[in-house]
């Protein structure tokens, strides 16, 4: 483009605020982009509200009230899950090339309408899965793909983040299945904290750049020890169209944190991370090869859209709604294949936390890491609280029993 490209920037609290400083303090693209508005209904929210002011940026209530007087050439969102698809549409009908966090969008069916309209509209989509612009995760798919570890056999991923009382009262749609209007949410410590995490085992077994591999059956296991609708803790056993085995275990509902953690296991190498530090493919041979921690550059996504935006050579991005994909039909089918089991009352512990409550489950860390050790859910264990889930077939991106 030889003019600036405009930019709208949809949601502007919480992690919007990120985009907002990057935005107005960051000068790696000073001079080639300017933001034509910023929306929000509770603009308040916004940390840097008063430089967004002090910059004459106009503040709007909704989306329908920026486009029916701006344009933009660039729309970043980072708003609830409920509101992507409608407002990923509504983007893409008034000409806006568009940037959204994760997830994609609750259902999977929602995520088709994106995909028609994106198609429909000729403007592209990316959504934010951090991992997935950084030049680690496409060094290390390249390699993948290029046979440099032999034929996949096990990708196994497990996360474990407290989260006290307060991250669940953030906000109406935390942790909800639905809102009481029967809109889906489907928030949950696997469709969003953890994400990222889920996601990567699909993106890195595409067989191209920008693609994520295709789903064949999926068994879950859910509990929750928090007082919400969806679940805090999942154990989860996916297989892939070409029977490579997927395990992820994630958990909130935990005294201590363990940070980001897999094991990729190939043919002819075995490939490791923890987060703080580098990705290292250990090869049969007792050769290593190592990737720079994907977590050191979360915002590579910004920055690859302003330059395909700035140089007009976009071609097919790097993580799609078609690429997000397998992440919507793999939350779709976790809530299918059982219901969400209470932890036993005995071993809920609460623990006050910065003036809140923390509430974790006895014994439930171990459990896990033993789960993630052994490439077992809990019931294979026989754990006491554990309840087997049934298998959801995913074959032609869809969910069924």
């Amino acid at each position: 483009m030889t003019k600036p490209v405009s930019l709208v920037l949809i949601g502007i609290g919480g992690y919007g605020n990120h985009y907002v400083k990057l935005l107005l303090e960051d000068n790696s693209y000073k001079g080639r982009y300017e933001i034509a508005g910023a929306v929000d209904p509770y603009p308040e929210n916004c940390t840097f509200l008063s430089s967004l002011v002090e910059n004459e940026i106009p503040i709007f209530s909704s989306i329908e009230n920026f486009y029916a007087s701006h344009k933009a050439d660039f729309a970043i969102i980072s708003t609830p899950i409920h509101l992507h698809s409608s407002q990923i549409c509504l983007a893409l009908e008034n000409g806006s090339h568009v940037l959204c966090e994760k997830p994609l969008c609750p259902t999977i069916e929602e995520a088709k309408q994106i995909i028609d309209t994106m198609k429909r509209t000729g403007k592209w989509v990316q959504i934010g899965f951090n991992w997935s612009f950084t030049d680690s995760i496409q060094g290390l798919k390249a390699d993948i793909n290029a046979g440099l570890f032999g034929k996949p056999k096990q990708l196994k991923y497990i996360v474990l983040w407290p989260r006290p009382e307060a991250y669940f009262q953030r906000s109406s749609w935390a942790g909800r299945i639905k809102a009481p209007d029967g809109t889906v949410i489907l928030d949950s410590v696997a469709s969003n904290a953890t994400a990222h995490f889920l996601h990567n085992m699909f993106y890195v077994l595409g067989i191209k750049e920008n693609q994520s591999t295709q789903l064949e059956s999926l068994t879950a296991e859910l509990y929750r020890a928090n007082p919400i609708e969806n679940y805090d803790t999942c154990a989860v056993r996916l297989f892939t169209e070409n029977q490579v085995e997927i395990l992820f275990y994630a958990a909130h509902a935990v005294k201590e944190s363990l940070e980001p953690t897999f094991v990729y296991e190939f043919e002819e190498a075995t490939i490791r991370y923890t987060k703080g530090n580098p990705i290292e493919a250990t090869f049969k041979t007792g050769a290593v090869k190592t990737y720079e921690d994907p977590e050191n550059h979360h915002f590579h996504k910004l920055w690859r859209c302003l330059d395909w935006l700035c140089n007009d050579n976009y071609k097919d991005g790097m993580c799609g709604p078609q690429d997000a994909c397998p992440h919507v039909l793999s939350i779709n089918a976790i809530q299918e294949s059982t219901s969400i089991h209470d932890f036993p009352s005995d071993l809920i512990r609460k623990m006050p936390v910065d003036k809140t409550t923390l509430t974790w489950v006895d014994g439930l860390s171990n459990t896990l890491i033993e789960c993630y050790e052994k490439g077992r859910l809990p019931s294979e264990l026989g754990v006491d609280w554990a309840k087997q889930g049934k298998r959801i077939s995913l074959l032609n991106g869809k969910v069924s029993n």
